[in-house]
């Protein structure tokens, strides 16, 4: 490894690509070989239209740049990176089915392509996968970890479900549901490189801060850009939460400040999910009159530099200057 310019001019998740590239091949390798099927073809038609559409691969990166950070020289970093990605790819397969959505990383969802049986029983096949990856590693806190993070994750999905449609729902909820849903993989793919690494305690604890946050502050914006991205950015529809009818961030904020004529539109469009072709337009122009935007934004950052936090007590090295700086990325999607 080293800091060249050329690698300073990177995107920071680029340089941990390039860094731990012979890891991320052997992680690849080894979804693909875990993602077959004898049996049921259907099951490798429906993960590698996903696993293989893209994406940066970042929670399993988080994993092995955490592992490799921390001095482990082992292998087995990389099945729980594995894990890592499959315990994603099972959420997004299932998430798209809850949301009936219709474009993922900027191609057709597989419920789309396939049906919402499929996409539910290979999520849960993935799923299967994941927990036979992580026992082979023969440590049981690692089991303990992703076990219960794939239990938060479910948990905030069904949260969500209850709390996206209400307007009651506030800053603390929201956040109770992103750190469900989003932070919690994110929080255990960073602990588990730890923990393998064999790391004391205080640094365990740092890296599952430091993912916790990364996740808070990567789900924010997420939800940021729904109302102004790109879907090149974002890999989906602009719109598509509004049109889901979720009560993310910005809108959480705009019902706060919001006049009585305001707070019927967000009745009307979020509770009640009576939609017509201009409403997105109009939700825009309130979120811009209050800030809501700008104001989420804010907190997006303010996660973003408790995660670079997390990491101020460490040794100082290519990797954990990476990490740190991808803190930093991740609001500056925004821009």
């Amino acid at each position: 490894m080293d800091a060249s310019g050329d690698a300073q001019a990177k995107a920071p998740q680029d340089r941990l690509a390039d860094w731990l590239a012979k890891d991320m091949t052997a992680v690849n390798l080894l979804i693909r070989d875990r993602m077959a099927s004898r049996h049921a073809p259907r099951i490798p038609e429906v993960t590698a239209h996903l696993v293989e559409a893209g994406g940066k691969r970042l929670r399993p990166l988080l994993t092995l740049a955490t592992a490799r950070m921390l001095g482990y020289e082992g292998q087995d970093h990389v099945k729980l990176a594995a894990t890592v990605e499959f315990i994603h790819t099972a959420t997004l397969l299932h998430d798209d089915v809850v949301d009936e959505s219709q474009r993922r990383r900027g191609r057709p969802t597989a419920n789309l392509l396939w049906d919402n049986k499929s996409s539910v029983l290979v999520g849960d096949y993935l799923f299967s996968r994941s927990f036979q990856l992580m026992v082979e590693t023969g440590n049981l806190r690692v089991l303990d970890i992703l076990a219960n993070a794939s239990a938060t994750i479910a948990e905030g999905e069904v949260l969500q479900l209850t709390a996206a449609q209400d307007l009651a729902t506030d800053e603390a909820v929201y956040l109770q549901v992103v750190r469900g849903k989003t932070a919690a993989l994110f929080s255990a793919a960073t602990e588990v490189g730890a923990v393998i690494a064999g790391a004391p305690e205080p640094v365990v604890r740092a890296m599952y801060d430091y993912g916790d946050a990364l996740g808070v502050a990567f789900q924010i914006v997420d939800d940021i850009l729904d109302y102004g991205g790109t879907a090149a950015v974002i890999g989906k529809n602009t719109g598509d939460d509004f049109r889901e009818r979720k009560l993310t961030l910005p809108v959480i904020l705009a019902v706060a400040a919001a006049s009585a004529q305001e707070r019927a539109f967000w009745v009307r469009v979020i509770e009640k999910g009576d939609q017509r072709p201009e409403d997105l337009d109009q939700a825009l122009a309130i979120l811009t009159r209050h800030g809501s935007l700008a104001a989420a934004r804010d907190v997006a950052k303010h996660w973003a530099e408790r995660a670079r936090q997390a990491l101020g007590n460490l040794n100082a090295s290519p990797l954990q200057m990476a990490l740190s700086e991808l803190a930093d990325f991740v609001v500056q999607r925004l821009l």
